[in-house]
């Protein structure tokens, strides 16, 4: 195992399809989950772990396993493919959930455009004035601030009353093992990007009619406030798709 820092990690292919097994194995103890999870923790994604990953850049999506490695839970990152299986490498990247050490700041960034008109006539009278704001609109997928805010206190406040109510009703079946995550997400092509906090949310799914867990990834830029990006910059991403129940058909039979 190559350690990166005391929470970040690579995890031998192996010892990940194990730690995964491990996991779903628990599901239907609730007991065993209350003692793995404290709503309030967070996945850190370190630098190093971002710079291995960028090797992958080209593929639209990522996969989070959930797994359980020295009687924690961690969270493990692997490219999938454009077929949507995991590729494959001897180590991949992990974290272990963790107590914050400082704030979580989510910041979005507007920058709006004010387009001025002015009409001159043939003999140089202003003839008409006017003004009109250009509003953002955002050039990738990105999750609203107060939205990802609700989304993290709704995981806070009820996420463990969403796992008891998973494995009193479906003995955990339904519980997370897994999330598909785009690329996107990760930011992986941001010069700027320092690292990436990853904090469980619990959002509705009208389509499935239930609490559905999600991933909200927190960025971390240099100076975001001065990015050159126009329109809408945000450091708050969530398009991760849990599973269950969201799974693909590449990984029927297999955890990890």
């Amino acid at each position: 195992m190559t350690t990166l820092n005391i929470v970040d990690f690579m995890l031998p292919v192996e010892d990940c399809r194990a730690a995964a097994d491990e996991w779903s194995l628990c599901c239907s103890n609730f007991l065993r989950l209350k003692d793995l999870i404290s709503t309030n923790y967070v996945f850190n994604i370190s630098p190093g772990q971002l710079d291995w990953m960028r090797q992958y850049e080209e593929f639209p999506e990522f996969c989070a396993s959930i797994g359980i490695y020295d009687r924690k839970l961690i969270l493990i990152l692997y490219p999938m493919n454009n077929e949507g299986r995991r590729i494959e490498q001897k180590d991949y990247p992990c974290s272990f959930l963790t107590e914050l050490t400082h704030d979580l700041k989510l910041q979005e960034v507007q920058e709006y455009t004010i387009v001025k008109n002015t009409v001159l006539s043939k003999g140089f009278e202003k003839i008409e004035k006017n003004s009109d704001m250009g509003y953002p609109v955002s050039n990738k997928p990105v999750l609203e601030q107060d939205k990802a805010v609700e989304s993290i206190e709704s995981w806070r406040d009820s996420g463990m009353d969403w796992l008891y109510k998973e494995c009193k009703e479906s003995e955990g079946t339904g519980i997370f093992r897994k999330f598909y995550v785009p690329t996107a997400d990760l930011c992986l092509s941001d010069a700027g990007l320092s690292k990436i906090t990853c904090s469980f949310g619990l959002k509705y799914n009208a389509i499935y009619g239930k609490m559905l867990t999600t991933l909200i990834f927190i960025s971390f830029h240099e100076n975001l406030q001065n990015s050159e990006r126009v329109q809408l910059t945000t450091n708050t991403y969530d398009w991760a798709k849990p599973c269950p129940p969201i799974c693909r058909i590449p990984d029927i039979g297999s955890q990890f």
